[in-house]
């Protein structure tokens, strides 16, 4: 029973997939698949957006949504319906043809980086050798969206924004992808379901995910804060700060094709948030072997739904960095401490090799991130001037 629960989906593709005749089977597959991801993610991105909005409301001590539907469960159609009907106005100056492709470069390759993603048990959509590669070739295309839409709309705010945007996602890609790049080094392949499975196994009921390592953990936590500044979310949100350039990149968007702005922020949110769940936290796979009963898709979802809630409190609780810090934080920390945690992981490793203990391991991996943590730490916080304030006589 367990087995069918988990093989569900397969399943039912295959059933669906045998309705058609034999020279139709391969399209009509690749056509499911497309139509299920577009389907869960666009459902999940409507769901996220109010959940988002009332646990904020929450935070802030006020209402958030209580209109529209059964618990305001339905402000998503409301939103959807005001954006599609809603008037598309394009600056007189702007570059019409660019403002217009801008919103489906962004959203277009977010949607191909889930084709490489591991969703439960034999639930990859296409399983490439380089599913790795792939997702960062992928996603680094949406950098180029984001310049369009600001350089098109002729809008100084706009172009401010998408400066701002283009120097954000490469400072944090370097981190985002070295902190990756520790995952590779030890399974020897850049096959996300080769990494999910590389990290199945069981050592007294606990699993072996990499996050329970020290270079695993750190990689996590580097992942964790590249990707919320790779999505331009909150304390990262620089490129759309309201408060200081109106909008950012698509100040001068209106309707649908706002509405498509903020669907690709999302799903590129998901994604990245999926990948890093393949990475470190086991993809499909239970924390505890005596919890594996429950469907590999389920544990994948899951982990998925705690990632976006602490996206979500992160949101609410953290302030806004200002740009010099932001840089600061990218070059001068983050990417040194990545940098060390590739050393560390090789030093996890052939410390395996010779027999050391797994205790004097972990003493000397952590000991070797601690310490330039610290230390890089402490040499950031003494460059930032103390602010004085001063009153009228």
């Amino acid at each position: 029973m367990t087995d069918k629960l988990d093989r569900i989906f397969v399943t039912l593709k295959h059933w669906g997939v045998g309705l058609f005749p034999e020279a139709w089977r391969p399209f009509v597959s690749i056509l499911l698949s497309i139509v299920l991801i577009i389907a869960v993610f666009a459902l999940l991105f409507a769901l996220v957006t109010v959940i988002e909005r009332k646990g904020l409301g929450r935070i802030q001590n006020r209402l958030g949504p209580n209109r529209v539907g059964p618990y305001c469960f339905l402000q998503f159609a409301a939103d959807g319906i005001k954006a599609i009907i809603k008037e598309d106005i394009v600056p007189r100056g702007a570059d019409r043809t660019v403002h217009f492709l801008a919103p489906l470069a962004l959203v277009v390759p977010v949607l191909l980086a889930y084709a490489v993603l591991p969703y439960g048990r034999n639930m990859v959509p296409i399983d490439l050798d380089a599913g790795v590669l792939f997702f960062f070739a992928a996603g680094a295309a949406t950098e180029l969206s984001l310049f369009m839409a600001g350089w098109s709309s002729r809008n100084k705010y706009s172009l401010l924004g998408a400066m701002r945007a283009i120097a954000q996602m490469i400072s944090y890609e370097l981190p985002l992808v070295l902190s990756s790049l520790t995952v590779v080094m030890m399974v020897g392949s850049l096959s996300l379901p080769k990494i999910v499975e590389a990290q199945s196994a069981y050592t007294a009921t606990l699993a072996h995910w990499y996050l329970f390592t020290p270079w695993g953990l750190a990689g996590f936590l580097i992942f964790l804060v590249a990707a919320l500044a790779e999505s331009n979310r909150s304390p990262f949100d620089l490129p759309e700060a309201e408060s200081e350039i109106i909008a950012g990149y698509f100040v001068e968007y209106s309707g649908f094709k706002f509405a498509l702005f903020f669907l690709g922020e999302y799903l590129g949110l998901f994604a990245v948030s999926g990948l890093g769940i393949t990475l470190f936290l086991g993809g499909w796979t239970a924390p505890f072997s005596w919890l594996a009963w429950i469907p590999s898709w389920a544990w994948f979802f899951l982990k998925l739904s705690a990632l976006v809630a602490l996206f979500i409190w992160i949101r609410g609780t953290v302030p806004r960095l200002r740009v010099d810090q932001l840089m600061n934080f990218a070059w001068k920390f983050m990417l040194p401490i990545a940098l060390l945690n590739v050393f560390v992981a090789g030093v996890w490793h052939f410390t395996a090799v010779a027999g050391w203990s797994l205790v004097m391991r972990w003493i000397v991996c952590a000991a070797l991130l601690v310490v330039p943590y610290v230390v890089l730490g402490r040499a950031l916080e003494s460059k930032v001037a103390r602010r004085e304030y001063r009153y009228a006589s």
